[in-house]
């Protein structure tokens, strides 16, 4: 196809429109005898590009030049180390892409994305240009993904040049497109799901509760014995993003930047809510865990009824560790929980650009979701349409299920806005923080 074309297809088959290559011979002008006539690939070419977003339409080099551009390049993808798992599945993606494309991909270890955000921007606003950052790959979503959208910290658009976004489930997983309330417009690249999910054992507590209003009602009959993670810790603002749901007036405002009276409006009743809960909680509600591993090993212990994860299969994986006894049971609130999309995004100044698009898209492929998906190795649920996929790449998924899994899904709520972290936290902080 030539470069005049207004429709150029990778040889991995990724369509990239440019509205301004059809040729004015292409389309039979209106007259007052005959009609527009455009041939049924002029059309169905047309309506395609209509119907996909205006970041997806921007011309791209081929994926072979990037690849070509790749080979021989380091990739310092920062990423959250606190899981073993997780570092072993980068161990082992990292051989992949360093024997399959020639890139080197270098795990740098952090605690919390915040500070790479911080990192960047001080770049930024030190002078360092196009190529001379630090790090070339990001593990992202939330808030510190609208921070580098807004600061401009982020290179262009790339999602839809990756060969592998093509079976990206963005119709049944709409999360992939918009991260807590913000669209990507393609600046970051689906990874895994998440869903708020807890899980007990089942000998200890026989009926989980499937509210907030359940879990109030639990804690009052068992002091003590319910807890959750110390904001900021995501766990813990997830925690209280859920209460907030179920307690505010009007959840649409909730995607809304957040307000001074917004928050005011909407949070009233969810410290009522944690006034009521705390002192029913783990040590009367003046400490918390920092941290839901460390909620999980008190429930392994038989000290507290019930742990949080946002990793639906974390049960199964545990129990499958040894860590928690084949009796726990997982469960999500019968009117849904949370749930969102984990990305990566490359900064701005990117030294390897051509090589974080190569590991993005590998991190995409069927065979490293599946690995990742695959309880054994992670249990990180994918973000692919599976019933997409070829019969092939299909199999990859199919498992048998597990102790501790999930016996059924509920809706995924989404996040209220980016813009509602900073506040929730800095308020639950001033009300409850010692």
């Amino acid at each position: 196809m030539g470069r005049e074309s207004a429709h150029a297809f990778t040889e991995q088959g990724i369509m990239h429109f440019n509205p301004t290559a059809i040729a004015a011979s292409d389309i039979s002008t209106p007259s007052s005898t005959s009609p527009v006539r455009w041939n049924r690939r002029q059309s169905l070419g047309v309506l395609a590009a209509a119907a996909m977003p205006a970041w997806a339409q921007i011309a791209k080099p081929s994926w072979a030049d990037t690849e070509r551009v790749a080979r021989g390049q380091t990739v310092y993808f920062n990423a959250w180390a606190g899981s073993e798992r997780i570092n072993a599945y980068l161990q082992w993606a990292a051989a992949q892409l360093q024997r399959d494309f020639g890139v080197q991909l270098q795990h740098v270890k952090i605690s919390d994305a915040a500070d790479v955000v911080k990192r960047v921007r001080a770049e930024k606003q030190a002078g360092r240009q196009d190529t001379e950052g630090t790090v070339d790959l990001i593990w992202i979503n939330g808030e510190n993904f609208a921070a580098m959208k807004q600061d401009g910290l982020l290179a262009a658009p790339f999602a839809a040049s990756l060969p592998n976004f093509q079976w990206v489930d963005t119709v049944g997983k709409p999360t992939t497109l918009v991260d807590f309330s913000v669209p990507t417009d393609g600046l970051e690249s689906p990874w895994g799901m998440a869903q708020l999910t807890f899980f007990a054992d089942s000998k200890r507590l026989p009926k989980p509760p499937q509210s907030m209003d359940e879990l109030l009602a639990l804690a009052r009959t068992q002091p003590g014995r319910i807890t959750y993670p110390r904001p900021p810790n995501f766990h813990g603002t997830t925690f209280i993003k859920q209460a907030l749901i179920a307690q505010a007036p009007d959840v649409k405002a909730l995607a809304q930047p957040v307000t001074p009276a917004a928050l005011q409006a909407q949070a009233a009743p969810l410290w009522r809510f944690l006034d009521a809960l705390h002192p029913q909680l783990w040590r009367g509600g003046k400490q918390f865990p920092q941290n839901a591993a460390a909620v999980r090993q008190m429930v392994a212990d038989g000290e507290l009824l019930m742990g949080l994860t946002f990793n639906p299969n974390e049960a199964a994986n545990e129990i499958a560790a040894k860590r928690l006894p084949a009796t726990v049971v997982s469960w999500q609130f019968a009117k849904g929980t949370i749930g969102n999309t984990h990305f990566v995004a490359v900064p701005y100044n990117a030294p390897s650009k051509a090589g974080a698009q190569v590991v993005a898209n590998f991190l995409l492929s069927p065979a490293a979701q599946a690995r990742k998906a695959d309880i054994d190795v992670w249990g990180d649920p994918t973000v692919l349409d599976v019933a997409r996929l070829p019969a092939a790449e299909r199999a990859r998924f199919q498992s048998t299920p597990r102790a501790g899994q999930l016996a059924h899904s509920v809706p995924a709520l989404p996040e209220p806005h980016a813009s509602w972290v900073d506040a929730l936290e800095k308020e639950w902080t001033r009300r409850y923080g010692v």
